[in-house]
C-alpha cells in the first residue's frame, strides 16, 4: 500500500451527497432554445464564426477560441441561429455576456465526426491541437484550457505522474462520483489518451474513501491500463489540485509554479472523460454532468447540454416554495445566480438551491478577536486574520506581501470563523481591486507609449516635411541656374517653355524673310520689276540719243550730260538764285547786328 501524505489545514464539513448521488444519471430533456455564452473559459470570449439565420448540425463549431485561453464553441444541437447578443450569464458580477441563442429544430443531427483512431500514433502536440479544436476545458470549476496543460512539461521529460482527480470533496456535490461509478472504462480511455500525450511513467487516481462504490468501479476499470486508484481520506478541500498532489505524491506546489516544473501534471475526472470522447469519438464539450441538489423535491445528476436554461434544469428536480436563491456550485465555494435565465456553461457543474430551513442566513459579523480558527484551517499556511485587516484597509501592498494570491477561496476560514466574518469576500475584494489596478497601470502604460510614439510621429513628419521643402528648394535653384546658362543657346527640347519661345523665334525670323523690302532696297526686286525698270531706262536713253542728233542736224551743240545729281540746267539755275539770296540775308543780318554793337 502506497505512502499518502498530509497537507495542513483542511476541515470536516457535513457531506450532504446521498441527497443526489442515490440515482443514476439521466438525460435532461432537449429546451426549444439554448443560450451558448462566447465566454466559456478562464480567457477570451469565443469569436462567433456564425450568422443569424445560419442552420447548424450538432457538434458544428460556432465560435472559434481568441487568444491562448480562449476556448472553441460549437452547437449542443442542430438547428438554427435566432440570436448573437447579450445574455444573462451565470458568473457574480450579474453582468451579460455575447451569445449565441439557437432555435433546436428535435432532429439532433450530428456533423460528420472525425475520431482520432490512431491516437497512439500521434505525438502529444498534434493530439493537443485537436483538443484545442475540440473545446475542452478542465471541468473541475477552473476551466483552464485542457490542451495547454497537456503541453506545459517545463524542466521534466517524460512527466512522472500523472493525477486524476477524483476527490469531489465539496459538499452537495456528487457529479463526479456517479460519473466514475456509471462511466468508468470511457474515463480509463480518457486517461490513456492524456497519459500517452504526457508520456507520463505512471498514473494515479485519487478518490475519497466517502465513495467506495466509484472507488471499486475505477478500480475494475484501471486494472486493465495498470492505473493506480488510490482512496485518500475525505477532508476538505482534498480535491484542489495542489492538495491532492501532496497527498499522493508528497510534493508541494508552491504558487506561481506551474506543476509539470516538479513532474506532476493533474486532471479532473470529467475532464478526461471529456478528452476520451473528442479522441475517441470526435465529439467535441457540448455538454457535463450536473448535480441538481439542495432544497428540491428529488436531487438527481442529469446530462445537460450547453446552453440549456437553468431555470429549465431546476425545472427537473421541483424546487420548494420557500426557495429564495441559487447558487452554482458548492456552499462553500459557488456563487449566488444573478439570473435563472442564463444558459448551462462548461463550469456549472452543479445548481444548489437554498431555502431559509435548509441554509438560515449567516449572522450578523462582528469584530475579529484573533483566536487563531482561520490560520489552523487555512491549507495554504497562510494568516487569514492578517490578510482580512489589509483587505480592509485596502492595504493592497501589504496583502501582496503576506501572500493574498496563495489563496485558493476554498472558505475554510470563513466556515470555522466563529465571529461569522465572511472573509473569503474580503479576499476576493482585494485580489479584483489589485487586478483592476494592474490593469489600469496597464491601460496607462499603453496610452503613454502610444503618446511618445505620437509625438516621435509628429517629430519625424515634421524633419520628412523640412526635408522635402529643403529638397524641392535645392532642385528648383538648379532649374533656374540651368534656364540662365541656357538664355544664350537653344533651349533644350526637354523644356516645354524653351521650346516654345524658340518656335515663336523662328516663326518670326521666317516671318521676316518673307515680307517685302522698301523700294530703296533693289535686291528686293523680284525679276518682273527690274526687267520693266531696265526697259524704262532704255527708251529714256534712245529718246535723249534722238534729240541730239536732230541738234547736231540742226547745228546746236549737244546737250552735256546730265550731273551726278541728275538735275537739269534750270533747276541748277534756280538753286544757284537761292543760295545767292540767302548769302544775302545772311550778311545783312551780319552788318545788322554788327551796327547793334557799342564801340569799345
Amino acid at each position: 500500500m502506497m505512502p499518502l501524505f498530509d497537507f495542513p489545514g483542511g476541515i470536516h464539513p457535513p457531506e450532504n451527497k446521498a441527497q443526489s448521488s442515490a440515482t443514476p444519471i439521466r438525460q435532461a430533456p432537449l429546451p426549444p432554445q439554448l443560450h451558448v455564452a462566447l465566454r466559456q473559459s478562464m480567457g477570451n470570449a469565443a469569436r462567433p464564426c456564425v450568422a443569424i439565420g445560419d442552420r447548424v448540425a450538432k457538434g458544428q463549431l460556432i465560435a472559434s477560441a481568441d487568444g491562448r485561453l480562449s476556448a472553441a464553441v460549437h452547437a449542443p444541437t442542430s438547428g438554427v441561429v435566432s440570436a448573437i447578443a447579450p445574455q444573462p450569464f451565470a458568473h457574480p458580477s450579474g453582468l451579460p455576456e455575447l451569445a449565441i441563442t439557437l432555435d433546436s429544430d428535435g432532429e439532433e443531427r450530428w456533423i460528420e465526426r472525425q475520431p482520432l483512431h490512431d491516437w497512439q500514433q500521434r505525438s502529444g502536440a498534434k493530439i493537443r491541437d485537436f483538443l484545442a479544436q475540440m473545446g475542452i476545458v478542465g471541468l473541475g470549476g477552473a476551466v483552464f484550457p485542457s490542451h495547454l496543460k497537456l503541453g506545459l512539461k517545463l524542466g521534466v521529460s517524460p512527466l512522472e505522474t500523472l493525477v486524476i482527480n477524483g476527490a469531489e470533496c465539496e459538499p452537495y456535490i456528487s457529479c463526479d462520483d456517479r460519473l466514475m461509478r456509471e462511466r468508468a472504462d470511457a474515463i480509463c480511455d480518457g486517461i490513456a489518451v492524456t497519459r500517452h500525450a504526457l508520456q507520463a511513467r505512471q498514473v494515479l487516481i485519487g478518490i475519497e474513501d466517502n465513495k467506495p462504490q466509484a472507488i471499486a468501479a475505477m478500480q475494475a476499470a484501471a486494472a486493465a491500463h495498470g492505473f493506480g486508484v488510490v482512496a485518500v481520506p475525505t477532508k476538505y478541500p482534498s480535491g484542489g489540485a495542489k492538495q491532492l498532489i501532496r497527498i499522493l505524491t508528497g510534493k508541494a506546489i508552491p504558487h506561481g509554479v506551474r506543476a509539470t516544473e516538479h513532474g506532476v501534471q493533474c486532471f479532473n475526472v470529467a475532464t478526461v472523460y471529456a478528452i476520451g470522447r473528442a479522441v475517441l469519438h470526435g465529439e467535441p464539450l457540448i455538454s457535463r454532468i450536473v448535480t441538481l441538489t439542495g432544497a428540491v423535491e428529488a436531487a438527481a445528476n442529469v446530462e445537460a447540454l450547453i446552453g440549456t436554461p437553468l431555470d429549465q434544469l431546476l425545472a427537473l428536480v421541483r424546487p420548494h416554495r420557500d426557495s429564495h436563491e441559487v447558487v452554482m456550485g458548492g456552499p462553500l465555494m459557488g456563487f449566488t445566480l444573478p439570473d435563472l435565465a442564463a444558459g448551462l456553461t462548461k463550469a456549472g457543474n452543479c445548481l444548489l438551491v437554498k431555502s431559509p430551513a435548509l441554509f438560515p442566513p449567516r449572522p450578523p459579523a462582528q469584530a475579529c478577536i484573533r483566536c487563531g480558527d482561520c490560520a489552523s484551517a487555512c491549507p495554504v499556511s497562510l494568516q487569514p486574520m492578517d490578510l482580512f485587516w489589509f483587505a480592509k484597509a485596502k492595504n493592497f501592498d501589504k496583502a501582496q506581501q503576506w501572500q493574498l494570491f496563495d489563496c485558493i477561496e476554498c472558505g475554510a476560514c470563513s466556515y470555522v470563523c466563529p465571529s461569522q466574518i465572511p472573509l473569503v469576500d474580503y479576499y476576493r475584494f482585494a485580489k479584483s481591486e489589485i487586478w483592476a489596478a494592474e490593469r489600469d497601470k496597464n491601460a496607462a502604460n499603453l496610452a503613454r507609449q502610444r503618446h511618445e510614439f505620437r509625438q516621435f510621429r509628429l517629430q519625424r513628419d515634421k524633419a520628412e516635411k523640412a526635408q522635402r521643402l529643403a529638397d524641392k528648394a535645392a532642385q528648383a535653384a538648379a532649374r533656374q541656374a540651368a534656364s540662365h546658362s541656357a538664355a544664350a543657346n537653344v533651349a533644350p527640347a526637354s523644356d516645354p517653355k524653351q521650346a516654345a519661345i524658340a518656335a515663336a523665334m523662328a516663326r518670326a525670323a521666317a516671318q521676316r524673310e518673307a515680307a517685302p523690302l522698301p523700294e530703296q532696297h533693289s535686291s528686293g526686286l523680284n525679276d518682273a520689276k527690274q526687267a520693266a525698270i531696265a526697259a524704262a531706262m532704255a527708251r529714256a536713253a534712245a529718246r535723249k540719243a534722238a534729240a541730239d542728233e536732230a541738234k547736231a542736224a540742226s547745228g546746236q551743240p549737244p546737250a552735256p550730260p546730265p550731273s551726278s545729281s541728275g538735275l537739269d540746267d534750270a533747276k541748277q539755275a534756280a538753286i544757284a538764285a537761292a543760295m545767292a539770296r540767302a548769302a544775302a540775308r545772311k550778311a545783312a543780318a551780319d552788318q545788322a547786328r554788327a551796327n547793334q554793337q557799342p564801340d569799345p
